[in-house]
């Protein structure tokens, strides 16, 4: 399973970015999709994933209200919009395949749980 992140960049704080999940080869349809970020001199978090039915689950209350996780299986695409970006929010963004328990809610495993990781994509808030 490929999955190629983009749509990182340079932002000042309280800006906005929408980073992209691709796959490749094949379809993301019954897939859930959670991002991850890793921060500078930090640990590799996950941060909110989303079911293969759309519904949403956060596992970092800093980003609660301000990140949305979205996907457009017609483009075989999961979209990471962030708003009111801090500089504390600056890192590499990943995306990955998600579990989903029986009842389709999203379940992310411990970073550690995952043996391959894509590029990433850096995202920098500063002024």
């Amino acid at each position: 399973l490929q999955l190629v992140e983009s749509g990182g960049g340079l932002v000042q704080p309280g800006g906005s970015l929408r980073l992209s999940c691709a796959a490749s080869g094949f379809s993301l349809d019954y897939f859930a999709i959670g991002w991850f970020r890793q921060a500078p001199g930090k640990e590799r978090e996950g941060l909110l994933c989303i079911s293969s039915i759309g519904g949403s689950t956060y596992y970092v209350d800093s980003v609660k209200g301000r990140f949305t996780i979205s996907r457009d299986n017609a483009k075989n695409t999961v979209y990471l919009q962030m708003n009111s970006l801090k500089p504390e929010d600056t890192g590499v963004y990943y995306c990955q395949h998600t579990r989903e328990n029986s009842q389709r809610v999203c379940i992310m495993p411990e970073p550690r749980d995952y043996n391959d990781w894509g590029q990433g994509t850096q995202v920098t808030v500063s002024s």
